[in-house]
């Protein structure tokens, strides 16, 4: 019997993940097991009273059960205990049979990301040979990575001022964010905290571009020892790199599990789909369409015209990566899966994979920062703010810059939008206003920023002049 390919078992799962999740919605309810579970996290008493007024009430909506929480509680109570209250309250048995899987396969690819990064940089950089070649393979990288990320926030910021979804939009979806203030730092903060002063604290912590300066300077000054010790490190990092793929291909095995316990949840979670497709609708196909253009044309005639390769063959042999992208929103997590994908079907050397993949993963969100700029476009256009030519030249400038330092911030996405809305002077809360539907596009826009690293890696081989298989 004939083996379906891995593309086509992910698509498979993601389509009945899709069908399971809505078919097994989430619903909360305080039950005796809640209260329980409140009274071992010592919740006070006093609240635990109170909310026992609402046991056996289903809520079919998080939206309805925060209310009726907010409404018994009162706003002080309800913010110390919110947390603890939902989590407790969460019922969806059939969802928790399959979840797991998802839980499971995020940590393998999570296990893999510090390790992989590390050898693969540091085994490309040695292999790449002088510090020449290195400055001229990097210079060629990072002009990539920005002008692909501009022309990315230039659509949709043409495409954000023609659709105009914001204007007149009835929005019944607002939501209060936490923290992010308390989280958001300034430009020069981040650069300043790539160096890190602990590495094996950057490590445990996921601080991507801090383990990325150390791995490139590591890589860097190992071709400056002595040629014994070159040679023993080089091919210690090189076999590190060899053992990290062979888990790769191990673990890519269970994808379809993996993407199916994700989506799933994902899915049933989501409140009120068909309410949040009505109010938010034009936002959604905005991005989606900006990032679709991107995806389908910007990119691929850069891979034609630049990489003289042929994009669609390129796209074919990305399906694996693109698809769990897709279902983890994770560019790090994919990070293993592109690689390998780059490397054994597209024709990549290991000498410019290893190094511009693991960066481009960090640093070049052309998705995010076309979502960013948008995003806080439709916001201004929500708040009735008419935007002058100086104020949107602002969002593509610190959409650009913030894309950059976005693999460093927790909540990378809407802590940059704080940055942006800070920029041009509009309401923090403004996040508010589309937190709703950001998972849901987060996984169109970190498709396309794996999309655009492999391309990436595609143009800068074939300006290499390597011969590859597209």
């Amino acid at each position: 019997m004939r083996k379906i390919a891995l593309h086509w078992q992910i698509l498979i799962a993601l389509l009945l993940a899709i069908g399971y999740g809505l078919f097994f919605s989430t619903n909360y309810s305080i039950s005796t097991k809640s209260l329980k579970l409140l009274s071992k996290e010592k919740v006070s008493t006093e609240v635990l009273i109170e909310i026992q007024a609402l046991e056996g009430q289903e809520y079919t909506t998080l939206s309805d059960f925060n209310n009726a929480l907010e409404e018994h509680l009162g706003i002080s109570q309800y913010e110390e205990y919110k947390t603890l209250i939902v989590h407790s309250a969460y019922s969806n048995p059939a969802i928790e049979y399959v979840s797991w899987m998802g839980d499971l396969f995020m940590r393998a690819l999570r296990m893999l990301i510090i390790p992989l990064i590390l050898s693969s940089l540091i085994s490309g950089i040695t292999n790449i040979g002088s510090g020449a070649n290195l400055g001229r393979i990097g210079g060629k990288t990072l002009l990539y990575y920005l002008s692909t990320s501009v022309l990315a926030i230039l659509t949709g910021q043409i495409l954000v001022n023609i659709i105009k979804p914001g204007v007149g939009a009835q929005i019944n979806f607002v939501q209060e964010v936490e923290g992010l203030v308390e989280k958001q730092r300034s430009f020069k903060d981040i650069l300043v905290e790539i160096v890190p002063d602990n590495v094996l604290t950057a490590m445990v912590e996921n601080d991507m571009l801090s383990v990325i300066f150390f791995a490139i300077l590591f890589g860097f000054f190992i071709m400056k020892v002595g040629k014994k010790h070159s040679e023993l490190l080089q091919q210690f990092f090189t076999s590190i790199f060899e053992v990290m793929m062979k888990i790769t291909l191990f673990v890519i095995k269970f994808t379809p599990f993996g993407v199916f316990g994700l989506v799933a949840k994902t899915v049933a979670d989501q409140d009120d789909f068909a309410g949040l497709v009505n109010s938010m609708g034009l936002y959604m196909i905005t991005v989606i369409v900006a990032l679709f253009i991107h995806g389908s044309i910007t990119l691929p005639l850069i891979v034609k015209f630049i990489g003289r390769s042929k994009p669609l063959q390129h796209f074919k042999n990305m399906t694996t990566p693109l698809l769990t992208a897709f279902s983890t929103s994770s560019s790090a997590a994919t990070l293993p899966l592109t690689i390998t994908a780059v490397e054994k079907k597209s024709g990549v050397s290991n000498k410019i994979s290893s190094f511009t993949l693991p960066l481009g993963a960090t640093v070049n969100m052309d998705g995010t920062a076309l979502y960013e700029c948008i995003a806080a476009i439709f916001i201004a256009q929500v708040y009735g703010v008419d935007l002058t030519f100086v104020q949107q030249l602002i969002i593509v400038l610190t959409a650009l810059l913030a894309s950059i330092g976005a693999a460093a911030i927790p909540m990378a996405g809407l802590v940059m939008m704080t940055v942006i809305l800070t920029a041009i002077g509009l309401p923090l809360e403004g996040v508010g206003l589309i937190i709703a539907v950001d998972r849901i596009l987060d996984m169109f826009r970190t498709a396309t920023n794996v999309w655009s690293d492999s391309c990436g890696a595609v143009v800068i081989a074939k300006t290499e002049g390597e011969k590859l298989e597209v």
